[in-house]
């Protein structure tokens, strides 16, 4: 079958009659003005979108199969420069975010084929509430998607440490508002360890890269306490992609809990209702990390004190008891008495450094160890306040029979005295000799010569040595003249 329409290529070129593409383009241009001579509301999705320097945005549209999610139309698309920035900001402003893959848009277009360019939609308007409710459809979707895995409050239910102060930051290395959450923290008198997993906070590729930052961040879990992501100084436009499902349910089901700082107060992105505790900026979260370490140290500076007041009580009471022992006791035993009371002076000194080198060192490391902290410190109280109570126990009875065997003692010597007294050894017939003030024992002591003073029990009498005698046996007897 011979098409009718076809030219007949047995005529010469001379004699057919043909078009010039140029013709043809404009002959196109005139029946699609004609036949589109007012602007249409289309629904479309943004597949692209190039604002130029002249000023005017470029856009490819395109339409997606439901089941298959392939494009069965497409056409470019572009707003004038007159007409974007009116158009722009009033959609930012009712959206709260900018124009960008992925999002439909109903646009009110001119359809037009230029000579030149061809066929293109020329957008003369779009209505920013069916784009805003897409919007909220698709946050809609992603949170009941969450919901349903049972993931929401996961991360919520985390605990956080005592002591924060290993920090893993999420965030992109030039953010004014990573800058502010470093000096918040230097500024601090805490002593917290950061370090930075760079991740891209604006566009396209925001869900991927901090998915990856947390990806990096899992394999070294046991170093960090708390995981930050900021973001602060970008446009409230580029939060788009911290509406993500597959970012929320990572932040989610994070095994540490997650504090988001993202910079912006209109509404919470998906990863702030999924995160352990959102903050409005980074440094709001500094603050927050600030303060939890200062409740803490006040908490346990509190404990401390609490810990030194119980110990004291018992110590002083111990010292008024026996400070009123000393008073009843005798000078025999006083050096007993006050060995005691220093060893439990230094055991009191002791206690208070034992307490507090044990205390700086949980501050250090209370993650680990609080509720053995709380445990020690009772049963140290309860071991200290049984010892003394013990030792008063103890130290009473002993006391007494030690001032009752001394007072015994006493009796004792003061029998032997009296019985070894020279007064009595002198009634008994004895005398007493002395040479030069000192009592003689021994003839060899003696020289001749000496003045001796003999003392009875009534008076004495003075004789002169004129010779000694060393052993009683010897041939040669000694005389003395009195």
């Amino acid at each position: 079958m011979t098409d009718p329409f076809a030219p007949d290529l047995t005529e010469s070129p001379e004699a057919l009659e043909f078009l010039t593409l140029e013709d043809l383009n404009r002959m196109v241009s005139n029946v699609l003005r004609d036949a589109f001579s007012t602007p249409l509301w289309v629904l479309a999705e943004v597949s692209e979108v190039r604002a130029h320097t002249n000023g005017f945005c470029y856009l490819t549209l395109v339409q997606k199969k439901e089941r298959s999610q392939t494009p069965c139309a497409r056409a470019s698309a572009l707003i004038m420069p007159f007409t974007y920035p009116l158009l722009r900001s009033r959609f930012i402003s009712q959206t709260g975010t900018d124009l960008a893959p992925g999002m439909k848009l109903l646009a009110q277009v001119k359809v037009e084929f230029h000579v030149s360019f061809g066929y293109q939609l020329q957008i003369v308007d779009i209505d920013p509430s069916y784009t805003l409710g897409d919007v909220a459809r698709r946050r809609r979707e992603i949170i009941a998607a969450l919901e349903a895995d049972g993931v929401m409050e996961l991360n919520k239910s985390l605990f956080l440490p005592r002591l924060l102060s290993r920090i893993a930051i999420i965030s992109s290395p030039t953010a004014a508002g990573y800058e502010d959450f470093l000096n918040q923290l230097s500024h601090s008198p805490f002593g917290f360890r950061t370090k930075l997993f760079p991740a891209i906070m604006q566009g396209e590729r925001v869900e991927k890269s901090i998915v990856g930052a947390l990806d990096a961040i899992a394999a070294e879990a046991d170093a960090w306490d708390v995981v930050v992501i900021i973001r602060g100084g970008g446009a409230t436009s580029d939060l788009s992609g911290f509406d993500s499902y597959e970012l929320a349910s990572n932040v989610a089901q994070f095994p540490l809990p997650v504090l988001t700082g993202i910079g912006h107060e209109r509404d919470d992105t998906v990863i702030d209702l999924v995160a352990h505790t959102r903050l409005k900026t980074p440094t709001a979260v500094a603050v927050f990390l600030i303060d939890s370490r200062r409740r803490e140290a006040d908490a346990l500076e509190d404990l401390c004190q609490r810990l030194l007041n119980r110990a004291r009580f018992p110590l002083e009471q111990a010292k008024g008891q026996l400070g009123t022992l000393r008073l009843r006791l005798s000078k025999s035993v006083m050096p007993l008495m006050v060995a005691h009371h220093n060893a439990l002076w230094r055991a009191k000194n002791l206690t208070r450094t034992v307490a507090r080198e044990n205390l700086q060192h949980r501050v250090s490391a209370l993650r680990d160890c609080v509720s053995e902290l709380r445990f020690s410190a009772r049963s140290c109280c309860q071991r200290e306040a049984s010892r003394l109570q013990r030792l008063e126990q103890r130290l009473l009875p002993a006391v007494r029979r030690r001032l009752e065997h001394e007072q015994e003692r006493l009796r004792l010597a003061e029998r032997q005295v009296a019985l070894a007294s020279p007064e009595r050894m002198l009634k008994l017939g004895f005398s007493i000799t002395t040479c030069r003030g000192k009592v003689v024992r021994e003839a060899s002591e003696l020289m001749p010569g000496d003045i001796l003073v003999t003392h009875f029990a009534q008076g004495t009498a003075e004789s002169r040595v004129t010779a000694t005698q060393s052993k009683p046996n010897e041939a040669q007897t000694d005389r003395a003249e009195v």
